[in-house]
């Protein structure tokens, strides 16, 4: 399976958490980076010739900055560069507030059938407190526009464990999210990322965060009140209808092969995993020329595949295929790792069902004990 990530760096506000590969809209040669994104593309199917790109998504920054005129350019170069059929799923990441109903049709016209929209809170108060330029009302608002567009597909991305955050109010926020009545939810803790706003405000000791116990409550109610209410978990961070699991996100835990378009973007084709320049102008640079932008190139061995498909894979709550994992790499799994397996069973961190190695519920919340267990 390939297919393509697509980076659009350009936000019209900074949030205080966020460490992603992005910049201030104003002022950026933003006509100009569009039409050298459409030209990697070009490039990158030169060099990794496919019949079939299964999945696009297109991220961000914030995609939904851009203007009707600049989408439809963007959206018009993808569809021209990239073999693509109708009906495979094509996401675009949206703002509450950005998405008009012009930008809604341009999608449309060009194959978007899915929505992922950051909404991170219900909360007014903690919105502003993180950084974040829309209030809940804008996201209801949104929504309306959304359904009036006629696209179902719909995403939103919630953050736990903010500063201030208590178990009550994440509960509020879980249930107007619910009451949205989405096919699709992904929830993740908050992380204090290197160079941002928030990790420096934690070394002044200028942030009050929940305690590890408070966010380990926060993690296991998301998953009872989304399963109460038909979003099992398919993912440690994702919780979605049956058939509404996002085929994009397990491109990356099936560890299958993707093409990183844009500015810091990363790939994964053949055996080899690469990185673009992440400034605007070092990755203009060399589109200008008609050279691939990459910075970084890295070939895989056997051993670094399998460890990726280790600690990607048990993301998953399915888990591991033994079946799978032999077809794939000519070993079985406990040729490879079968003391590692062992010990994390007797632990009570995994679980063999049906073929399948998967992490337990004490195996998800301490996964990162997990996955460094298969990193040799």
């Amino acid at each position: 399976m390939t297919s393509a990530y697509i980076h659009i760096p350009f936000c019209e506000h900074i949030c205080y958490y966020c460490d992603f590969n992005k910049v201030f809209l104003k002022g950026q040669p933003v006509d100009e980076y569009i039409q050298e994104v459409i030209k990697e593309m070009h490039l990158s199917m030169k060099k990794y010739p496919t019949d079939r790109v299964e999945t696009i998504y297109i991220g961000g920054g914030t995609p939904t900055s851009l203007t009707a005129k600049q989408l439809d350019a963007l959206l018009k170069g993808v569809r021209e560069e990239l073999p693509f059929i109708d009906g495979d799923e094509f996401t675009v990441e949206a703002n509450p507030g950005d998405l008009t109903a012009d930008k809604l049709a341009v999608m449309k016209n060009y194959g978007v059938n899915r929505l992922s929209m950051g909404v991170q809170s219900f909360d007014d108060r903690l919105l502003k407190k993180i950084g974040r330029k829309h209030s809940a009302q804008d996201v209801f608002d949104t929504m309306k526009v959304i359904d009036k567009s006629g696209l179902t597909n719909v995403s939103i991305d919630l953050i736990y464990a903010l500063p201030g955050q208590t178990l009550a109010n994440f509960e509020d926020t879980l249930d107007k999210a619910i009451a949205l009545d989405l096919p699709h939810y992904s929830m993740y803790s908050l992380i204090l990322e290197n160079k941002t706003m928030f990790n420096n405000w934690a070394r002044q000791g200028r942030l009050n965060l929940p305690t590890e116990d408070e966010e380990g409550d926060m993690f296991e109610l998301a998953t009872r009140k989304m399963e109460a209410a038909g979003r099992p978990k398919y993912e440690v961070s994702n919780f979605a209808s049956p058939g509404f699991e996002s085929q994009h996100n397990l491109v990356y835990w099936n560890n299958d092969h993707y093409f990183g378009i844009g500015a810091g973007a990363s790939g994964y084709v053949g055996n080899e995993r690469y990185r673009n320049h992440g400034p605007i102008q070092h990755y203009l640079e060399p589109l200008r020329n008609n050279q691939l932008p990459v910075i970084e190139t890295e070939t895989l061995m056997l051993k670094q595949k399998m460890e990726e498909e280790m600690f990607l894979g048990l993301r998953k709550i399915k888990g591991i295929s033994r079946e799978h994992f032999a077809s794939r790499y000519n070993q079985t799994l406990d040729s490879v790792y079968q003391s590692e397996i062992n010990d994390l069973l007797a632990d009570g961190l995994l679980q063999e069902k049906n073929g399948f190695i998967s992490l337990t519920d004490r195996g998800m919340i301490l996964g990162n004990t997990v996955f460094e267990k298969f990193i040799k």
